[in-house]
């Protein structure tokens, strides 16, 4: 298995192609086009009731979920913000030097190609960015119809030194001052919704879709929600729907057997903050529930933002003719493995939140069918009816919108560093590749068996087989230079 450093590209094999390809070339009036709104949740895991999460209040994203298709098994193709979103707005997957960490970008990985917002904005749709699509905001902007648009564009603030990371009680922004930008990973806010920036982007989501309900222009727009990204700061409401006594610690507050130190990583993301060990060991037990207390409340937060919008899609009769698709750009860890963050390619960081409701397809369903967040950008195409470019690597699972029993696909990847992952209905297998192709871990989970993924198997000798199966499946996406 030497020198197997490129991903998988169009020619995978008839295996991944099962789906349909995107509609014909439009021909219906601008007005009766289907319009897009893509709403962008970051780090959301899928930690909701609608996915059977009874602790966690999410009432507006269940109901959307009660009213479309709600995904168990999607995954997201890369578990940190920056590649994750170039590949699923390019429709590419990231491979050996495409999107590989977060200071990646469409602009310089594949300037050439068509991504999804020029796509609709070549075919006569007024595309729009508001709050975090992109990691880097203005990665080829030239797809927009107007200036991506984030909350810190209205923040007048001198003393917030890291803005983006939106502390408003007056000890945290002190402690920025003092530390370059560092504060605590929590804040309980003495603050309104629309203080934070989650409820400025909301604001102006509401702004813009009153704005098109007096246009018959088609419109794609994109509203990137903040939270549940660290640090956890929402508003005091939010906290006070959960009682953070209990609140449980993962039951495996541990890391797998025989899982290779290549799995683990020191949450470097979370050291960042100072109430948290800033080089090594692990958080205390209460820490680690006040951690989990705070991204429970930041959900709730940013589910009552969904909800305002999605109210305001109604309110307008918007939502007769628009596609409305939630997602989470990747997972998250909340102690699971001892882990917290993403940057892994366990199942917590790697599966994600996706929910798809669009005029015309039934409601209320639930599909467990594989499909990777890459797959995003063909279906919009197939459900606007517009030519999807010939370079995208996903397929369209429209034909799950219209029946959660079909299925797409039989494998989805990813990919976190040098490990990279192939996830089935069954299993999920890790390998770990050195700079000339080698093996240098391996990592097997069998869902069936360990859905919470602690036991590697992949040295097992009951398991030869299956991991014969499951390397022949990554060398579709690992291939030889």
């Amino acid at each position: 298995m030497n020198a197997r450093l490129i991903y998988l590209g169009m020619a995978a094999g008839a295996m991944l192609q099962v789906g349909t390809s995107c509609a014909a070339p439009n021909t219906t009036k601008k007005s009766e086009k289907k319009n897009i709104l893509l709403i962008m949740v970051d780090d959301l895991r899928p930690q909701l009731g609608c996915y059977g999460q009874s602790q966690i209040k999410s009432p507006n994203i269940d109901k959307l979920a009660s009213e479309g298709t709600l995904f168990s098994r999607a995954y997201c193709n890369y578990p940190v913000c920056g590649p994750s979103r170039a590949s699923l707005l390019s429709g590419m997957r990231p491979n050996a030097t495409r999107y590989i960490n977060n200071q990646c970008s469409v602009e310089k990985d594949e300037p050439t190609i068509v991504p999804i917002q020029k796509a609709f904005k070549d075919d006569g749709y007024y595309t729009v960015s508001l709050g975090k699509v992109y990691h880097h905001r203005f990665d080829r902007a030239d797809g927009w119809s107007e200036r991506p648009w984030h909350a810190t564009d209205d923040e007048k603030k001198k003393d917030h030194p890291d803005g983006w990371r939106d502390y408003q009680n007056e000890e945290n922004l002190a402690l920025c001052l003092k530390n370059k930008g560092k504060a605590n990973a929590v804040e309980i806010g003495r603050v309104g919704d629309e203080d934070y920036f989650d409820g400025k982007i909301a604001n102006r989501a509401i702004k813009k879709l009153k704005q098109f309900k007096e246009s018959d222009q088609p419109f794609f727009m994109t509203v990137g929600f903040i939270k549940p990204h660290l640090p956890f700061n929402a508003p005091k409401k939010y906290f006070d729907m959960y009682d953070e006594a209990e609140i449980k610690i993962p039951d495996n507050y541990f890391a797998p057997k025989n899982a290779p130190d290549a799995a683990l990583h020191n949450w470097w993301e979370l050291r960042a903050y100072l109430d948290i060990p800033s080089k090594e060991g692990n958080v205390s037990d209460e820490k680690a529930k006040a951690l989990i207390h705070g991204y429970y409340a930041c959900v709730s937060y940013v589910d009552a933002m969904v909800g305002r919008v999605l109210k305001t899609l109604e309110e307008l009769d918007l939502d007769e003719n628009t596609v409305v698709c939630l997602i989470g750009d990747h997972g998250w860890q909340l102690g699971e493995h001892a882990l917290w963050c993403k940057h892994s390619n366990f199942n917590k960081a790697l599966n994600t939140t996706l929910i798809v409701r669009s005029p015309g397809m039934p409601a209320g369903q639930r599909s467990s069918s594989l499909v990777e967040l890459i797959d995003l950008y063909p279906s919009f195409c197939e459900l606007a009816g517009i030519d999807a470019p010939n370079h995208l690597e996903g397929m369209s699972f429209s034909p799950i919108l219209k029946n959660s029993q079909e299925e797409v696909k039989k494998v989805v990847y990813s990919k976190m560093g040098d490990g990279w992952s192939a996830i089935t209905k069954n299993y999920i297998y890790t390998e770990w590749l050195d700079k000339n192709g080698n093996v240098t871990n391996r990592m097997l989970f069998d869902h069936q068996d360990d859905p919470d993924e602690n036991v590697n198997v992949a040295e097992s000798p009951a398991k030869k087989k299956v991991v014969e199966e499951m390397t022949m499946l990554l060398n579709k996406y690992i291939e030889a230079k």
